[in-house]
Formats: C-alpha cells, structure tokens, sequence
C-alpha cells in the first residue's frame, strides 16, 4: 500500500552522482546488487508495440539471508536480470533487478505457469515476498504456479534509492507534521522541498527512471528470463498500480491478473488526499470501537471522550517527547494502526500507559528492524517519493497548502502521514502525463479478477471501482464488514480465497461482481 508496507533490511546504494561521467555512473548501476545476473542481449519487440531488451535465461542459485525459506520445506531461489536504466535506451546504463522464486509444487501436468507476486509501497522489497505471500496461498495455487518475487528497481538489492537526510525526514523527534498557522504551512513546504532536493541530489542521473513505468517494463524482463511467453500476477495495493501499468504496456503477456486492494487511477497526490480522508472515517469508526471497550482502556466512554484522550496523549508528546517519542511518530504510529484492525488493541493500549504512566513502548515500533529510521525505512520513504514523482506531473505548491488546509477544515486533527506526494510539488523532472494504466495503453487488456475490502481506508474501496472501469470485462470482489488492507489470502475468507483461487487455477471468472461477508469489527 502507499507509503504502508515496511520491507525488510536492505543495504542503500546511492544512484548518483550528479557531477560523475556516464560511465561511472554506469558501471555502478551495472554492480548495484549482490547476486549474478545474465548479460544484456539485443533488442527483440515485445508483441505491442513496445521495445524491450531480449534477456538471456535467468540461473538461479542461493538466496540472501533476507529471504527466509519456505515452511511446507519448498526450496527458493535467488538470482537477477539485467535491465536498461532507461527503457528507451536499451544500450544505456544498466542496473540488475533482484529475483525470487519457488517452484510449484504440483505434477508436471498441475503446473500452470509463473505468478508474479508484489507486496505494494511504493518502495516495498519483494525478494522475501515470494516466500511470504506463498505461505498464506491456497494449496492449489501453490501447486499450479512458480511464485516469483522481486526487488523493483530502486528497492531491497535492485539498486535501493537514497535520499540521504530526506529534508530531516528522519529527525527524531520530527517537528510537529500538522501545521496550523501560515509560518508552520512555509516550513511545511519547505521541508518538502528539502526532501525533492536531497532526493534529486542523492539519485542523480537515475532520478526520472525509478518510476512504475520503467519497473513494468522490468517485469517483462523478468518474464523473458523466465522463458514464459505469458505471465501470471498477484499485485496487493501499490502493487495493483504496477500491474495495470504492466497491463497498459503489455497486454498480450498476461494470463491471469489479480489486484488485490486496489491504488485508484488518480494521480498520487490526489490518491493521497482521498486516502486521508479515508484515514480520518476509519479513526472515528476506531473511537467508536474504544469507547465501548473502556472496561480495558480507559479512554473515555464516549467517541468525544476518547477523541479528548487521543488528542490529549498527542499534545503531550509535542509538548514533551518520549525518547525521541514525540508528535510525528504518534501519527505514523495511528497511521499504520488506521490500516489493520488487529492493531487496534496496541494502539489503545499504548495511549492508555501513555495517560497513566508516560509510557511510549507500546506506540513505538515492536521491534528495531520496524523502526523508521532503519536502513530499509530510508530505502522505502526514497523509492516511495521517486516513483510517485516519476509517475504523473504532480501537484503545485499552493494545491499542497489547500489541500492541507481542506483536510484540516473536516477535522482539526488530520492524519497527514500519508501526503508522500506532497512532496511531488517540488520535484526537478515530471513527466508530462501520468502513467497510462489498463485499458489507456490500448486495446486487448484482459479480464482482471479485483479484490477490496469494503471499508479499507489505504486503498478506499472507490478505486476499485474506478480502476475496473479501465479494465474491460473484469470483476470486482468486495469483502463486505471489513476494515483491514490486504483480502486476499490475508483475511482468511473462504468466500475471496475461493473465488480468487479458481480463477488463477481454473480461469473461472465470476460472471458478475462478488459480493462476500466479512468478520466486522473485533
């Protein structure tokens, strides 16, 4: 999901630098990465129009230790394709993507292809994903498919970003993220601008190429080192943006398609906003929650009670930070809370031993591979701004400033953690139109199976809806009485996983929308 998905450790390499030759700058593109990859080879045509490198046979081998093995005792294995930086320029500076996979595990005959899977972001590593995701797969989707994972470029070993400081992105305690007075919006935006600028210092050559565009055009690549002619894709929040990217740009190299929490087709800035929006719903349906719980956590026994508690706790980590604890981290923390219902319980408990004993351990990170200053943290909060930026022309100073002030106006205490965009505004390259995604790169997309929860606040259900509009033929899968990102072989409902599961395997498509029943609250 934007801005949600917090990947594994990963070691940053700077895609730089701004005063070095070409050369230089492709021979680190060329090294970035830890493992072997195959050669480039001459330029084939992909089928739709769109040239891409012809890739030599992917050779798998060990895994890094980041990567853990599968528990049903399945083998996985690591290896990486080498693609231009600059889809356009084939015999330009390359860099290496970062590739999983673990066979299927049925007969011969059972196999049916290669399943793409991502985890979302922008920024998310999808090396370990392949293992991850698998876990929770239903059975037979195990046995008919190699279930492949990737780093897209500018994550995990695929070359990671580094935006260095991020505008101080990374202070702790960060400065206060909501402003309410015109001198608290200027240093708010100009902290943004100090984030474009440490990113377009830090990335370089590379800056305008780690979009989602580019990363479709990768997993093509992918796909002709696979040695398939068609694939297969499971692509969850962010994840659903790629794939409709990929499905603009090849059409006819799909099989079956999976989106599952769908990013709606606005551009990033506008996504961001609705998804505040979405947050602000989801943080009053949370107060609900807590007050009839007040048995356990003392917040109030009313909404307008726990609403003083929440902001109570929030004032005092501003006035007076825990450990470099303060008002910032407390939004990300609702923020990440906001997301999952099964966060719900920490979240409440933290605030509550915050009020009663100025205790910050259960609002923090559970553990230091989470915290937000982590290597992989900093190599996600830099690839989430670059491809969000690279991807459509982005918002306007003043558009920030409004909208911010527009979010403020329909509560006094927004959740701004997720405006990544925002940052967008001050970005040196953009692209003159934003990335054509399903049925806007042409004809001949596919039918796409899509999957949402009903009350997701990071992807609203909205987008789903919207995005299938550009997907002709395709189904949406809603999960009714749910709250939570992530459905399929995540919530463990028999009636999505079994739908989503027949038509990966059995290429049963529903015949009109479904309509499934959720677990409510807890």
């Amino acid at each position: 999901m934007p801005g949600y998905v917090t990947p594994p450790i990963a070691r940053p390499v700077r895609l730089r630098p701004p005063h070095r030759p070409t050369a230089a700058l492709c021979a680190l593109l060329a090294t970035a990465g830890t493992l072997t990859g195959a050669a480039p080879a001459p330029t084939t045509d992909s089928g739709h129009g769109v040239r891409s490198p012809s890739i030599p046979p992917l050779h798998f081998g060990q895994c890094p230790d980041s990567v853990p093995e599968p528990e049903d005792g399945s083998r996985v294995e690591c290896g990486t394709v080498r693609v231009p930086l600059d889809s356009a320029r084939p015999d330009g500076p390359r860099l290496r993507i970062a590739v999983s996979r673990v066979p299927a595990t049925g007969t011969r005959e059972q196999r049916r292809g290669v399943l793409l899977v991502n985890p979302g972001g922008p920024g998310g590593s999808g090396l370990p994903y392949a293992v991850t995701k698998r876990e929770k797969l239903p059975e037979d989707v195990r046995r008919a498919y190699d279930v492949i994972g990737f780093d897209p470029r500018g994550t995990g070993r695929s070359a990671p970003a580094d935006c260095g400081a991020m505008g101080g992105l990374f202070d702790a305690p960060g400065p206060d993220p909501l402003p309410r007075t015109p001198a608290g919006e200027r240093a708010w935006s100009d902290a943004q601008r100090r984030m474009a600028e440490d990113c377009a210092e830090g990335l370089g050559p590379a800056l305008p190429h780690l979009s989602t565009t580019e990363t479709a055009h990768d997993m093509d690549a992918v796909r002709a080192a696979l040695g398939e002619r068609r694939i297969s894709y499971l692509g969850v929040s962010y994840g659903t943006y790629l794939g409709a990217a990929y499905a603009a740009a090849f059409p006819r190299r799909i099989d079956r398609m999976v989106l599952d929490s769908v990013v709606g087709p606005w551009d990033w800035h506008d996504f961001d906003v609705r998804q505040a929006r979405a947050m602000l719903r989801q943080r009053a349906t949370l107060f609900d929650w807590l007050a009839a719980r007040d048995g356990h956590y003392r917040l109030g026994g009313t909404p307008s009670r726990v609403r003083a508690s929440y902001a109570r706790v929030r004032a005092e980590l501003k006035r007076n930070p825990v450990r470099g604890f303060g008002a910032a981290e407390f939004d990300r923390a609702v923020y990440d809370a906001l997301g999952r219902t099964e966060r719900w319980q920490r979240l409440g408990e933290g605030m509550r031993d915050h009020l009663r004993e100025g205790s910050v351990s259960g609002l923090g990170p559970e553990s230091p591979e989470d915290a937000f200053d982590s290597p992989a943290s900093r190599t996600f909060q830099a690839a989430n701004r670059a491809v969000k930026c690279a991807d459509d022309p982005g918002p306007t100073p003043d558009g920030t400033v409004r909208d911010l002030r527009s979010l403020r106006a329909r509560d006094p205490l927004p959740v701004l953690t997720g405006l990544e965009a925002a940052t967008c505004a001050h970005w040196p390259h953009h692209p003159p139109h934003r990335t054509p995604l399903g049925s806007e790169g042409g004809a001949g997309v596919p039918p796409v199976l899509l999957v949402a929860s009903e009350h997701d606040p990071v992807t609203p259900v909205d987008g789903a809806r919207r995005m299938r509009a550009l997907l002709p033929g395709s189904r949406l899968v809603t999960l009714h009485e749910d709250y939570s990102h992530g459905v399929f072989a995540s919530r463990g409902n028999d009636c999505v996983d079994g739908t989503v599961s027949a038509y990966l395997t059995e290429g049963r498509r529903p015949a009109r929308d479904v309509h499934c029943t959720g677990p409510g609250l807890p």
